[in-house]
């Protein structure tokens, strides 16, 4: 009543009662429970739950906060690493970050490979754009964080081929790129853990799990945020899978790597 500005009499108002009845409920000895009609517009007129009223729940929030706050759904640009995908990885530095990417990894990505892929959507000049990201990227390296990331093996393929998406990306690029991904996987190891999974057996959709906090789905214009436990769980979970089906496993990735080296011409 404190936080909603109100007290005894206005609650009894609100609610349709005597303010004898919410006088009983306040302060009675031995537990009293007001019927669900004075329950229910007494959370409405407080902006609380039921739930939290009635001790079920250590959230006060109503259910329409606790839904706003669980699902969010936030632009996401296309170029580089964005400020809210920085800022969660700030807000979540210390724990593990799960992620499949759209495609190879930004943070992983060759000077040659970033300008390819995102010199047209830049909107100040390439160099002063992938510096600055340079920067964000060196940060989440050096956080104390371990990062997980699972690949489709199509995705590995695919670029060292230089077909599908990679279609126009030239020879040099991608081995320079190559020779990159395999010593970063022997030099950030075992902080930073890449695994292969078959998207014939197991599929995912682009996702980031930020430790217990957000899970972060991608659906090319934006990013569904969820914060609530049970989602990230599960997504958490969906992860794990990835990696117990993974067909090659972190210590395997440089081996992988020299072995599809061949395709690049």
């Amino acid at each position: 009543m404190a936080q909603a500005n109100s007290n005894q009499s206005a609650l009894a108002r609100a609610v349709g009662a005597d303010r004898s009845t919410i006088s009983q409920v306040l302060t009675a000895p031995g537990p009293r429970l007001p019927s669900a009609h004075i329950i229910g517009a007494a959370a409405a007129h407080l902006g609380v739950s039921t739930d939290w009223l009635l001790g079920l729940s250590d959230h006060p929030e109503s259910a329409e906060t606790l839904a706003a706050n669980a699902l969010s759904l936030t632009p996401a640009p296309r170029a580089l690493i964005d400020e809210q995908i920085f800022g969660w990885h700030k807000e979540a530095a210390g724990y593990k970050i799960r992620h499949v990417p759209a495609a190879l990894p930004d943070m992983l990505k060759t000077q040659n490979m970033l300008e390819w892929e995102y010199s047209s959507h830049l909107g100040r000049t390439t160099t002063q754009a992938i510096n600055a990201t340079r920067e964000r990227l060196d940060w989440m390296r050096g956080s104390l964080s371990d990062y997980e990331i699972a690949l489709p093996l199509f995705e590995l393929e695919s670029f060292a081929a230089g077909t599908g998406y990679y279609q126009g990306l030239p020879a040099h690029v991608r081995l320079e790129q190559f020779d990159a991904l395999s010593t970063l996987a022997e030099q950030l190891y075992p902080r930073l853990r890449i695994y292969l999974f078959d998207a014939r057996r197991l599929y995912s959709a682009p996702i980031t799990i930020f430790g217990p906090l957000l899970a972060a789905l991608y659906v090319g214009g934006h990013y569904m945020a969820f914060r609530d436990r049970a989602r990230v769980e599960s997504m958490t979970t969906h992860f794990d899978d990835l990696v117990r089906e993974a067909f090659c496993t972190a210590r395997d990735i440089p081996e992988h790597l020299q072995k599809l080296k061949p395709l690049i011409r």
